[in-house]
């Protein structure tokens, strides 16, 4: 089943996969953000890292925000499969009511997916003892820590296939 946005005089579809994936990926990343909030309070989640700093008072509106800026960067692939991701919002100085260019949106996207496959999809090399990962001091927070981590792994390569599809939509002759 594909979704019909109105760009001006067309109608350009958004394959139902491609919507579901980009409303679902706020909340596939959110266990990650939760993991990382108790470490802007010094809750240490039974991490075991002897290289650890002291606590700092930084910490915790850094951690707090970088939780939010990731949501917030989730959000923006609703961009790739909605309205607002194909014309301008009309509240936009200058550019309000015009096509976004679709490399303005599509280039971002795929550089954005590849740093994140880079920064979250080796994760697993840690856990196969292939590189260094923070110890834990038991198997239990272990398990919580991977389960709650893991979900970022799927970031990256969903952004590159909702740039896919934006693209796909978008180029010459489609429509």
């Amino acid at each position: 089943m594909l979704m019909n946005i109105p760009v001006g005089d067309t109608e350009r579809p958004v394959p139902r996969w491609a919507l579901r994936l980009a409303k679902a990926l706020p909340f596939v990343v959110l266990p990650h953000c939760l993991w990382r909030l108790p470490f802007a309070f010094d809750l240490r989640m039974g991490t075991v890292d002897p290289d650890a700093g002291a606590y700092v008072w930084w910490a915790t509106p850094y951690v707090i925000g970088l939780s939010v800026l990731t949501e917030a960067l989730t959000v923006l692939t609703l961009g790739l499969v909605s309205g607002w991701g194909e014309v301008f919002p009309r509240w936009v100085p200058v550019l309000g009511g015009r096509r976004v260019p679709p490399l303005a949106a599509v280039v971002p996207a795929v550089l954005g997916g590849l740093v994140l496959v880079a920064l979250f999809d080796g994760m697993p090399l840690g856990w196969l003892g292939v590189v260094a990962e923070v110890g834990y001091s038991n198997g239990w927070w272990m398990l919580l820590g991977r389960v709650c981590t893991a979900t970022a792994m799927f970031w990256g390569p969903a952004t590159l296939a909702l740039a896919w599809a934006y693209h796909r939509r978008r180029r010459p002759g489609v429509g």
